[in-house]
């Protein structure tokens, strides 16, 4: 398996999820890491951003909420979801980070995340 993300679900509005991805280490090794999503319906987006030394950034719908982290010796990137909204229900992907993201052919496993009461 070259990327796969886990550990979405249901979760009411205001609640958590804590979403991990493992990639292969030819994927993760050195690159910039980055979780992504895509709404029903809509284009897929970026959400956030780290690179190997932990800089860190996120896209302005998720800033405050999300947080991403990384651990190089196991290949692992997660994204903490806090202060979850029904505007967040997507599912989330995680990949290596390119401006042009929407030309990345491989795309792996993702994870489904309904915010929902």
């Amino acid at each position: 398996v070259q990327l796969q993300a886990y550990g979405g679900g249901l979760v009411q509005p205001g609640g958590s999820l804590r979403l991990s991805c493992a990639a292969s280490s030819t994927i993760f090794s050195g690159n910039i890491m980055a979780w992504y999503r895509q709404a029903p319906g809509k284009q897929r987006e970026w959400v956030a951003a780290i690179t190997s030394g932990g800089a860190l950034a996120y896209a302005d719908s998720v800033k405050g909420r999300f947080t991403i982290s990384r651990d190089n010796a196991k290949n692992t990137v997660d994204l903490q979801l806090n202060s979850l909204k029904p505007e967040d229900t997507a599912v989330y992907y995680c990949n290596t980070y390119r401006d042009a993201f929407r030309t990345i052919t491989y795309w792996g496993q993702g994870t489904l995340v309904t915010v929902s009461s």
